[in-house]
């Protein structure tokens, strides 16, 4: 059988930028994949934040 290529997709972790700029205990966190041929910038998507109880954005970490 032929060797299996990893590909262009990457796991990268999604932070809250509101939740770390407010100061308060706990951080919300998200796991997701990405092909980083087709977006190499850093990700921003809008996700629910369960400490803050609302829909925030959350940026890329490294």
């Amino acid at each position: 059988m032929a060797k299996k290529s990893k590909g262009n997709r990457v796991q990268v972790i999604l932070e809250c930028t509101e939740h770390k700029n407010s100061g308060m205990p706990g951080t919300s966190r998200y796991i997701t994949v990405k092909n980083k041929k087709n977006t190499p910038e850093r990700l921003e998507l809008k996700k629910f934040n369960p400490i803050l109880k609302k829909v925030t954005v959350h940026k890329e970490i490294k």
